[in-house]
């Protein structure tokens, strides 16, 4: 499986474009990894995006997790108390 990547960008003006990135991806199957890794830039309207859909996919019964997230991400995360339910502390591979 290849991690969805995240764009670099999760600001406000950006949330609408991150909605229409995760959208068809709502219903996967299969587990699905979002690629952190790029992330430089966070606003809490972003990780309230990514919240959703990790919520809205786990209503269904579906894995996600946010992988590989920069330090940025994974402390703008942490400080709004998302970083357990998006999967950013978890071992490295937690999907598996």
């Amino acid at each position: 499986m290849t991690p969805l990547p995240l764009p670099a960008d999760l600001g406000i003006e950006h949330v609408a474009d991150l909605q229409a990135r995760l959208r068809p991806h709502l219903d996967d199957d299969a587990p699905l990894a979002l690629a952190g890794e790029r992330v430089e830039r966070v606003h809490t309207a972003g990780l309230q995006v990514l919240h959703a859909f990790v919520r809205d996919r786990a209503a269904r019964g579906l894995r996600t997790v946010v992988a590989d997230a920069s330090p940025v991400l994974a402390e703008a995360a942490r400080r709004l108390a998302l970083a357990e339910s998006l999967g950013i502390d978890s071992p490295s591979d937690p999907l598996h």
